[in-house]
This record gives structure tokens, C-alpha cells and sequence, in this order.
């Protein structure tokens, strides 16, 4: 599939408005973001290794309010305590500020996460990062873009000379010894490990080729559905840990351009690489 630069007029009918909300609303919530980083932005304790700011709340309600008077019949999952969702065809799964915790402290690796699903597919991803000035979209079956230019995977076809990506869950003391096994085992195989504390960017960086792949366990579906989109309309491959099929709601996420993903679920099916009786953070409903 040849890629063209972005046109919200190229894309299948129905999913023009949605395309072309989703990325208005990520580049006002990123307005608020930008305006609000290294201010005295209020900072909440949600839960352990788990914060809220004043931002995050800003941002949702901004995205929130809009949504419910442009698209009232679809559902919303959003971080910030929201789940309106029962009943609905499309479901918007929103992140206002995935890095909150970077955001908190003033380093410069956030973003917004948008995404629309249809009867459970995401159709559109969109994610913002709005100190680098950097928009990804993907729509399915369209392709991928940053910055309205195409977007695709690296080419890199050795695990020893990739460049990967990963985080820490929040809930990183369940899981402290599989995480641990395999970032060291990654670390000592591989070009490179980075946690830069914002998945959804990373799964962008996977998708624009600056990583070769990405894993990460305990993951909520606003953490990975745009990103997860994006890598795929890239030329990538997503997948759970041991290689089936990528759910947003499974809490497993392996991303790649494809030519490692296999050396990477190698790595991470050795022995205490996988955490025993895993559930998920969040189920479909």
C-alpha cells in the first residue's frame, strides 16, 4: 500500500468526522497541556506509583464536553474515571495526559492518546505530543502519519542491533520479578532499552522507526489503542506476550516492525518472563 500525505478528504466517508474531531481535540488538549507544563500544576496521589494533575482533569473535560455534544450516541472510556460505554457502535478510548508523572516533575515526554473503536476494532488512533509539535493518525486500512507525512517501521532485523522501548506498570511491585527478568535480559541482547514513561508515544516512536520494537506488561486500553493503530497502519506488528492476537484490553503489549517480533517473544517466553495467573487491569465490556 502506497501512503500519500494525510488528507482527511482520502479517508472513508464515515470515518472523516471522526478522524477530523479526534485530531482537533488532541491538539487543543495538548494546547492545555503545553500551557500548563513546569507550572504549579496540582498533582494528586490516585493510587501506589500512580498521580492525577489539574491538567489531566482539564484536559479530559475539555475532550469530554466536546464529544457529548458532537458524537452523543457514542460511548467514552476515558483514564480519569470515566466509562460511558454500554450500549454504543463507537466507543472513544481517551488518555488526556499519558506521562503524567513526567508531566508532574517537567520533563518533556507526554502526551494525548485518542482512539475510536467500532464494535470493539479501532478504526482511528491520533496521539499528540505537544512540546515536540508532533501529531500521529492512523486510520485502518489508510495508513499512518506524523505531521501529516507518512510514517513507516524501521528495517531492522536483528535483535542485537534494535533500539526497544518499555515501561513500568503501576502496579510494577505484582509483577517485580518478571519485569525485571526480562528488562535485563533485553538490555544484555539488544542495542538499547529506554522507559521514557509515556507508551503511547513509544508505540509512536515504534511506528516512525526511532524504536525497533516495544513491550510492556499491565497496560489499560487508553494506554495502547491509538498507538497500538498507528504501529500497525506503519507496517508493524502488535501482539500479546506470547504472540496471539493484540487486544487493547489484554494488558500484554508487544510491538516491532515486524522482522523481531519473533526474537523478542523468544525472549520473553524464558523461563519467569511472564507473570503466572496475570489478569489485566481492565476488562471489555
Amino acid at each position: 500500500m502506497t501512503v500519500r500525505e494525510f488528507r482527511v478528504s482520502r479517508l472513508p466517508t464515515v470515518l472523516q468526522p471522526l478522524t477530523a474531531e479526534a485530531i482537533a481535540l488532541a491538539l487543543d488538549a495538548g494546547r492545555i497541556l503545553r500551557r500548563r507544563f513546569r507550572t504549579a500544576v496540582q498533582v494528586t496521589l490516585k493510587g501506589p506509583a500512580d498521580v492525577v494533575t489539574a491538567a489531566d482533569i482539564e484536559a479530559q473535560s475539555l475532550i469530554v464536553r466536546r464529544l457529548r455534544r458532537r458524537f452523543p450516541a457514542h460511548g467514552i472510556l476515558a483514564e480519569e474515571g470515566l466509562d460511558a460505554t454500554a450500549g454504543t457502535e463507537w466507543r472513544w478510548i481517551v488518555d488526556p495526559l499519558d506521562g503524567t508523572k513526567n508531566f508532574a516533575r517537567g520533563i518533556p515526554s507526554f502526551c494525548v492518546s485518542i482512539a475510536v473503536e467500532r464494535e470493539g476494532r479501532v478504526e482511528v488512533g491520533v496521539v499528540d505530543d505537544p512540546v515536540h509539535e508532533e501529531l500521529f493518525v492512523a486510520v485502518r486500512g489508510a495508513g499512518a502519519w506524523c505531521n501529516g507525512r507518512p510514517i513507516r517501521v524501521s528495517e531492522v532485523s536483528a535483535l542485537e542491533a534494535a533500539f526497544l522501548g518499555t515501561g513500568l506498570p503501576h502496579r510494577v511491585g505484582r509483577f517485580a520479578g518478571p519485569v525485571g527478568r526480562t528488562f535485563t535480559r533485553f538490555a544484555t541482547c539488544s542495542l538499547g532499552v529506554r522507559d521514557r514513561g509515556a507508551g503511547a508515544l513509544d508505540l509512536c516512536y515504534v511506528a516512525c522507526g526511532r524504536f525497533d520494537g516495544y513491550w510492556e506488561i499491565d497496560q489499560s486500553p487508553w494506554d495502547v489503542a491509538a498507538g497500538g493503530l498507528i504501529v500497525e497502519e506503519a507496517g508493524g506488528l502488535m501482539s500479546d506476550f506470547r504472540g496471539g492476537p493484540f487486544d487493547s484490553f489484554g494488558g500484554e503489549t508487544v510491538a516491532s516492525n515486524g522482522k523481531i517480533h519473533d526474537q523478542i517473544l523468544a525472549v520473553l517466553a524464558m523461563p519467569g518472563g511472564v507473570p503466572k495467573r496475570y489478569r489485566p487491569p481492565l476488562r471489555r465490556r
